[in-house]
């Protein structure tokens, strides 16, 4: 391992895409602290920060062979790590956003409900949807919903069309709207407001 201390970033990925671990280990080492630091910054919290590096790390481990020859491995990294921590802010608002919506609804109707359990079974039901669809439509409904990838990107990241993207997105969301429509009325204002 000492060796590849040594190396470029770029002899380090070429190294990674033989699916060499050692070279990988080495690749986080030299980045683990520094996209920490920037997903704090935006995060502002050290478990989200500490898992955010951790799912960065993961990505491009999964994605190491879909890396372009001659593309920065610091940018891929950071671009990354900004697209992630984004989406975690996007999907904590969404929950904040919901719940205080359902919370407004039962001021309305006078009628008690534990907001938080019917928003945690819900968001069980939509995870146990999304990770029964075909893996190509997981994949993109991810990219897209998660990561917040646009068509083009996702295409270009996954080496197909355009087009093919937006069939698998709206057969993926097909899918959801179906089963989360059979779930509740709260599914349903879920499903409107924030799929």
């Amino acid at each position: 391992m000492r060796d590849f201390i040594f190396y470029s970033d770029e002899e380090l990925m070429r190294e990674i895409k033989a699916d060499n671990m050692f070279a990988f280990d080495v690749l986080y080492k030299k980045y683990c602290k520094r996209v920490y630091k920037f997903g704090f910054s935006i995060l502002k919290s050290p478990e989200e920060s500490e898992n955010l590096m951790q799912d960065v790390f993961l990505n491009l481990w999964e994605n190491r062979h879909k890396v372009e020859k001659d593309s920065s491995i610091k940018s891929y990294v950071f671009t990354i790590t900004y697209n992630t921590a984004i989406s975690i802010i996007r999907k904590k608002a969404r929950e904040s956003q919901f719940i205080e919506y359902l919370k407004s609804l039962q001021d309305i109707t006078g009628e008690p409900a534990n907001v938080e359990l019917e928003y945690n079974e819900l968001t069980n039901k939509l995870d146990e949807i999304i990770n029964e669809l075909p893996p190509r439509q997981k994949e993109v409904y991810m990219l897209h919903r998660v990561e917040g990838l646009k068509y083009n990107e996702i295409a270009e990241r996954l080496n197909i069309s355009v087009n093919t993207i937006e069939n698998h997105m709206s057969r993926a969301l097909k899918t959801i709207r179906e089963k989360l429509g059979n779930y509740s009325l709260i599914a349903m204002l879920f499903w409107h407001l924030f799929v």
